[in-house]
Parts: C-alpha cells; sequence; structure tokens
C-alpha cells in the first residue's frame, strides 16, 4: 500500500505531467524514441545507392552476389526503466522542495518517462533493484498497467546494497527484441560495465544519473555521526574532507564510454526539464555536456 505522502507525490506528477508531458510527446520523446526500434524484414538484391553497412554478408557470400538486409519500423516501442530503490539513493539536502532526496527525482523522472509512454500507447515496464530485483513489472500496454508502472516507481522499498549487474543480466534476459532501456540509479555500485556494455550493444540505453550537491562538498560542520545506508554501521567523519560519491563527471565518462547516453540528474533541478535536455541533446552522442553539477 502507497502512503498518504507517495500518494500526494502521483498526484503532484498527474499534474505536472499533464501540464508539461505533450512538449516530451510531440518533441524529444517521440523524435529520441519513435524510429530507433528496428525490426528485420527481409534481404533483397543490392542496387546503387543502397547503404553498404546494410549488406548482408552472410548472403553475399553464399550466393556471390551482394544482397541487402531490409528492416521495418516498429510502430510500438518498448521501454523498460531500470530504477535503483537501494539505500545509496536515499539520500539529499532537500532540493528546491526542501524534502527531495535522490530517491524521489528518480521516481519523477521513471514517472515522467512511463507517463509519456502511456500518452504514447507504447509498452513500458519497471524494474526495480537493490542488491537483487525488488520487483519488475514486464512492459505491456494499457493505462492501467502503466499506472501500476507510476505507482511502483514511488512505492517505499527496504534499504540495501547495490548490484546494477544483477539488473542488467536480467533485463538482457527478459528483453527479447530490441528496445529502449532507460536506467536511474547514483551508479555506485561495482563490476556493472561489462553486463551494461552488453546490453547498450543490443538495444537503445539510456542513462540518468542521479547526484545530490551534498555529494560533492558537505559542508565543514565539524566532525559529525555519519550512517552507511547499505553496508550499516556508524562513523565519525569531518565533512569539510568528505568526497561522498567521486566527481559526476567522471561516473558519466565511464557511462559514455560503454555506448550509454548518460546524463546527469540533480536533486536541485527540475526532473522534467532534465528528461527534455536530454533527449533533445541525443544527436551529440553523449546525451549532455553540462557535466552534471544542476
Amino acid at each position: 500500500m502507497l502512503t498518504p505522502e507517495e500518494l500526494r507525490q502521483i498526484r503532484r506528477l498527474h499534474v505536472q505531467a499533464g501540464r508539461r508531458v505533450d512538449s516530451l510527446l510531440q518533441g524529444e520523446y517521440r523524435s529520441a524514441f519513435k524510429g530507433s526500434g528496428m525490426e528485420f524484414d527481409e534481404v533483397r538484391p543490392y542496387v546503387p545507392g543502397d547503404e553498404v553497412r546494410r549488406i548482408d554478408w552472410n548472403v553475399t557470400a553464399r550466393t556471390g552476389e551482394p544482397f541487402v538486409k531490409t528492416f521495418k519500423e516498429e510502430r510500438e516501442l518498448t521501454l523498460l526503466l531500470l530504477m535503483d530503490v537501494s539505500g545509496s539513493v536515499r539520500f539529499g539536502g532537500g532540493g528546491r522542495d526542501g524534502r527531495t532526496d535522490k530517491r524521489l527525482q528518480l521516481a519523477r523522472a521513471a514517472g515522467g518517462l512511463a507517463f509519456s509512454a502511456l500518452r504514447s500507447g507504447d509498452r513500458v515496464g519497471l524494474l526495480t533493484f537493490t542488491d537483487k530485483v525488488e520487483k519488475y513489472l514486464p512492459p505491456r500496454k494499457s493505462r492501467g498497467h502503466g499506472w501500476q508502472v507510476i505507482q511502483a516507481a514511488f512505492a517505499s522499498s527496504t534499504l540495501g546494497k547495490t548490484n546494477l549487474a544483477t539488473a542488467l543480466a536480467l533485463t538482457r534476459q527478459v528483453l527479447k527484441r530490441r528496445s529502449v532501456v532507460v536506467i536511474l540509479s547514483d551508479f555506485q555500485a561495482p563490476n556493472f560495465e561489462p553486463d551494461l556494455a552488453a546490453l547498450a550493444r543490443k538495444h537503445t540505453t539510456h542513462a540518468l544519473l542521479v547526484h545530490d550537491p551534498l555529494e560533492n562538498k558537505l559542508p565543514d560542520l565539524g566532525l559529525f555521526a555519519l550512517s552507511d545506508a547499505e553496508g550499516g554501521g556508524v562513523r565519525t567523519i569531518g565533512g569539510g574532507a568528505l568526497d561522498l560519491a567521486g566527481p559526476v563527471d567522471r561516473r558519466l565518462k565511464d557511462l559514455r564510454r560503454l555506448g550509454v547516453r548518460a546524463s546527469p540528474l540533480s536533486t536541485a533541478e527540475d526532473a522534467f526539464l532534465r528528461l527534455q535536455r536530454h533527449f533533445a541533446a541525443r544527436g551529440a552522442g553523449s546525451a549532455t555536456g553540462d557535466g552534471g553539477r544542476g
């Protein structure tokens, strides 16, 4: 069951998305996603003017004549959201409204994308994860299912460590056709790079790297007790010299190196505006160049 606060957040999303998500659908969302899913149709003889990269070299070798692959655009998009709900995202300085942490900002972004898919008639699914898969809603196309995805994005979850590799491995198993995958996480997880690179080779893969300004540098308040949301335990530490997560720029570069279109998502910014900027910059390959200071 959703808490009263979670229900209020979903109502806020409905109002905000209803006002603003059409610009995503008419512009960035549809132009970024539609047409990216292409399904193999057949091979035919090569004719002058065909793209060389579409030559089917296996058929060409067997027949001795050049053949090219033809594709048909999928009319419906399959969108799967991978959302981090581990302990590390339960952190934040309050954002612009005084109550935003990384977990809530991820829920807003996931909710906005699910709402966009719902309005566009696309299939949408959600996989939430900690050190294991917490919930999996397979991509489907219905209004009721879309709202299940949104509710699950905002629902409370137990604290846990992060194992992104497990979530990526399951995603590769369940997605049989070319799809769009959006990973929403702070990417504070070990050893996920091989699985992410393999996923990005088959599916159009986007990443929204959530971060909080306090992670860059906590105010110098002297010594204070710091609780580890994932590993447990409490340490006494000086905040002025603490780097909680490592540079956002470095994590973004690592993601882009793996073939992922990655953007930062600060708790201090408007989540919907970030989505628009991310998909508007799709032609640049790196999705955004603003470095992630939000």
